[in-house]
């Protein structure tokens, strides 16, 4: 789908879309109970490690654990979602990760920490595949005029998700223990496989499946780096979800766990003030782009430039987070950071749906992952291991605040260059 087509196509609001699209609303009702559960899981593992060990950089390694498993599986994942129905792969990765869930609830003392880490591996290794294929899946069952409503609301219902599934994670962590968030994202993952059971997608594989020789995928996937080779616009789009999360979001995730735990502790092992600051964060991620669409639409031009002023907001809500001068500051600055983390995603997201072919989509999109992946994996580690030095949170907050800088003067000149 080209720019052109798109801007001359009259939107579809969000509300008849999800009347209207059956496909759509499946698929986004198998999301919003995942990710209910998806958020659960995470304030109760991290707090679980945190117990266990009392160590910054266990805490740390767990948050590179979840990013290095998806971006080792990429080269793989990608040539799946372009080779097999990619409807099928959301319901077989659902399916699998319920029963890798239930694992957790063997994690008991400080010794099975390392079973913990290995569940998760093979739990974001699954979901490695599913993202991906999830993205790909969007122009397939919607129409023109409804993808930029359809990646809009997907990106605000993951961050409201994230709000509510949060803000519950915490609670119910904080209140009754960690083992049942562990529960519940189990049944959430059966629930979301029954929901995209229900979704009926009529185009086929774009890719040859016939030769399953590794060979053949290798090939395969170098023609989707090659693509990204030759198309230099489409590769400064898609690393922009690696340069946000390595300056911007999941080195702050450490950070939180390590603020609930040592500087504003509420509830059991600080799992209520962990739960509202991943909840501020998804209430930021959900209104950044919702409001910030209704000034760009979806024109190419606007959305580049919202992605500008999202890494300033972004480094803004670092700057009022860095003195930790209140928990209530502290929330405010991340509600701040995520609204401009979230303008980055969803409008980076965006314009590759619109400029991306099919055939090539789900490669494009598990490459994204894979750099998103390791940027994560690379900022939770420094930010872990900085924690435990002499630069303390604080410290290590400013400096993130400092170099986020960086991203935005970049994308702002590269910007105003192309559109000269």
């Amino acid at each position: 789908m080209t720019t052109q087509a798109q801007a001359n196509t009259p939107a579809v609001g969000y509300v008849a879309l999800v009347r209207g699209n059956g496909n759509f609303r499946n698929l986004w009702l198998g999301q919003i109970v995942s990710l209910l559960g998806d958020w659960f899981n995470l304030i109760a593992s991290a707090a679980l490690v945190g117990m266990l060990t009392q160590s910054g950089l266990a805490i740390g390694s767990l948050f590179v654990v979840r990013m290095l498993a998806p971006f080792l599986i990429s080269p793989i994942a990608g040539v799946v979602a372009d080779r097999y129905n990619r409807k099928h792969i959301l319901i077989a990765a659902d399916l699998v990760r319920a029963a890798v869930v239930f694992g957790f609830l063997l994690v008991r003392q400080p010794g099975d920490v390392w079973l913990l880490y290995t569940l998760t591996a093979v739990q974001l290794a699954l979901s490695g595949f599913f993202f991906p294929a999830r993205n790909a899946i969007l122009p397939d069952i919607t129409r023109a005029d409804e993808l930029g409503a359809a990646n809009a609301l997907s990106s605000a219902t993951w961050s409201v998700m994230l709000a509510l599934g949060a803000a519950l994670g915490g609670l119910v962590s904080g209140t009754w223990g960690i083992y049942p968030a562990f529960v519940i994202d189990g049944i959430t993952f059966l629930l979301s496989a029954l929901f995209i059971w229900q979704v009926r997608v009529h185009s086929k594989p774009s890719l040859d499946a016939s030769d399953k020789s590794v060979a053949a995928a290798v090939g395969q996937y170098v023609d989707g780096l090659r693509y990204l080779r030759q198309h230099t616009d489409v590769l400064a789009v898609a690393v922009q979800k690696g340069i946000n999360s390595l300056f911007l979001s999941s080195g702050f995730q450490v950070l939180q766990v390590a603020i609930a735990q040592d500087v504003f502790v509420i509830g059991e092992g600080g799992g209520v003030s962990l739960g509202l600051m991943f909840a501020l964060a998804g209430v930021g991620t959900g209104i950044g782009p919702i409001l910030a669409r209704k000034y760009t639409g979806d024109s190419n031009r606007a959305l580049r430039w919202a992605i500008a002023l999202g890494y300033l907001i972004g480094g803004l809500g670092m700057v009022l987070t860095a003195p930790l001068i209140s928990f209530g500051a502290v929330l405010l600055g991340t509600a701040l950071r995520g609204i401009g983390g979230g303008m980055i995603w969803v409008f980076s997201t965006q314009l590759l749906l619109q400029s991306v072919p099919g055939q090539v989509r789900g490669r494009v999109f598990a490459m994204e992952f894979a750099i998103f992946y390791l940027a994560s994996a690379a900022a939770s580690s420094l930010v872990g291991a900085g924690v435990d030095t002499g630069l303390g949170i604080s410290g290590v907050i400013w400096w993130m605040a400092g170099l986020s800088l960086i991203p935005a003067g970049l994308w702002t000149l590269y910007v105003w260059r192309k559109q000269k």
